[in-house]
């Protein structure tokens, strides 16, 4: 017998944010595991914006939304619809609850209850003594006996009394609920001025939307569980068929708290800001609650897409790991073909200023030669020590700009011998008479300088590197003499003799 929580025909899912905060992580991770379904079974991604809450909603926030999606690389094959344009499609489902006596009228004031907005919550909620299940207070309001006739009612939806709601978790398995636990939420609010009724409340306007859009698998975070009942009963008032449900397991902190901004960035922009990779932040978002059934973790795009199954996805919560990101960044780094990273690490280039338009494909080279192909080496040279895309114009400035400053506390270690600004002055003189430019006869001229200064060739390699790139760290040193060029090298070991001499 087929799994009815399986079904994947015709599939069709969306990612449904409110646009009262940021793209979260959370949210963004919601948004991938839909992605990946859809496009594993050749279904529908939807975008929907769930903006009702007029109070709390910042429209703003929604470019941020759509271009952290874009950031990550999730698309959507329908949309961006806004609940706020749907608002006469959600009265006319609660109307329908009340003609077909699954909703009622209810006139209760926001303060009939303390502790409480009766009007958006839907009952007062009795904790018994001693644990055990909540016990949910009906007004009478549903049995046709107003309670303040001459306020404007709300419409609610009229749980029934007794029995269970059940439904087929894909993630969690068989779920139900009591009725007696489950408030009559509100549909609709009462209206303002001369309006009848008001906004759609969340309930509402998901079912109606998903019923709408055909939607046929309502893949989010297990915190939504609670709500599942709620809607499932809205699914039969109004005649429909529930989708199914896979609700994902949530991310935590590395305290094993709810992950927050306390544990650091949340926003997913804020991790393009820092210079992840968007493809290595979409594997290790994968990766949070979902596995591909073997120890493997480096998978492209189109591996996730081809493995992504909910039978894959846990029922534990996962733990955001940074440390466990930045690797995935650097294993991403090394291992993208280059003609791949080179879009990457040029769009960082023209952010910060440094870009030139002799590197980019097709165009004449500049001074000293370099080209599109000189861009392409030397990012394949400093690829394996970079971690971050803002590596590039600042750790690596010196390989794109001549502007560049030399580490204080490398100059101190390195240059501290009085033997150095002798040994610089003498190099730069033998690079600049070399007839050929490459990594051998950068080698010998350098070996052959420190030995006739009857030094080591460690000292000289060592004080070059910083004089040259201004770091102590950096790729080997004639690797990165050929990818500087012959004029420039020289130029920089001048430079710093000179520099050496004023301090």
């Amino acid at each position: 017998m087929t799994d009815p929580t399986q079904k994947t025909a015709g599939v069709r899912v969306r990612f449904a944010p409110s646009p009262t905060g940021y793209l979260h992580v959370g949210g963004a991770r919601t948004a991938l595991f839909n992605w990946l379904f859809a496009r594993h079974h050749g279904g529908v991604m939807i975008l929907r914006i769930e903006d009702t809450d007029a109070e709390r909603n910042k429209p703003e926030l929604v470019q941020g939304i759509i271009d952290g999606l874009k950031w990550l690389g999730v698309d959507w094959d329908e949309g961006p619809f806004y609940q706020s344009q749907r608002t006469e499609l959600y009265r006319a489902a609660a109307k329908k609850c009340l003609a077909n006596g699954t909703a009622f009228r209810c006139y209760c004031p926001a303060d009939k209850y303390a502790g409480g907005d009766y009007a958006e919550s839907g009952a007062q909620d009795e904790e018994p003594k001693g644990g055990g299940p909540r016990r949910v207070t009906r007004c009478s309001c549903r049995d046709g006996k107003p309670s303040t006739p001459a306020v404007k009612p709300a419409i609610r939806f009229k749980v029934p009394v007794g029995g269970k709601t059940k439904f087929a978790d894909a993630v969690f398995g068989q779920r139900e609920f009591s009725n007696d636990e489950i408030e009559d939420f509100v549909l609709l609010r009462s209206g303002k001025g001369d309006e009848e009724f008001g906004q759609s409340m969340y309930q509402l306007g998901v079912v109606v939307d998903d019923i709408d859009m055909r939607v046929t698998h309502v893949i989010r975070g297990a915190d939504h569980i609670s709500n599942t009942p709620k809607q499932v009963l809205l699914y039969g008032a109004l005649g429909a068929t529930p989708p199914i449900f896979p609700h994902v397991p949530l991310i935590l902190g590395a305290d094993k708290s709810r992950l927050s901004k306390r544990h650091g960035a949340t926003d997913v922009n804020m991790y393009r800001a820092e210079g992840f990779l968007p493809e290595a932040f979409r594997n290790f978002l994968a990766l949070l609650g979902w596995s591909p059934g073997g120890d493997e973790e480096f998978l492209r795009t189109k591996d996730l897409i081809a493995k992504f199954l909910l039978e894959g996805v846990s029922r534990t919560n996962a733990v955001f790991d940074r440390p466990k990101l930045e690797w995935f960044n650097t294993q991403y780094l090394q291992r993208l073909p280059i003609e791949e990273l080179l879009p990457e690490v040029e769009n960082e280039l023209k952010r910060s200023g440094l870009w030139k338009p002799e590197w980019s494909t097709g165009a004449a080279p500049g001074p000293e030669g370099r080209d599109h192909a000189w861009f392409e080496r030397t990012v394949d040279l400093l690829r394996p020590r970079i971690r971050l895309l803002p590596d590039f114009s600042r750790w690596a400035r010196a390989f794109f700009s001549d502007e560049f400053t030399r580490d204080p506390a490398a100059k101190e270690k390195f240059w501290k011998d009085p033997k150095v600004p002798e040994l610089l002055a003498k190099l730069a003189d033998a690079l600049g008479h070399l007839k050929e430019w490459n990594h051998d006869a950068c080698d010998h001229a350098t070996r052959a300088v420190a030995e006739a200064g009857g030094t080591k060739a460690a000292l000289l390699i060592n004080a070059t590197r910083v004089a040259i790139v201004g770091q102590a760290v950096a790729p080997p040193l004639f690797e990165t003499m050929v990818v500087l060029g012959q004029q420039r090298v020289v130029r920089r070991l001048h430079d710093a003799v000179a520099g050496s001499a004023k301090a």
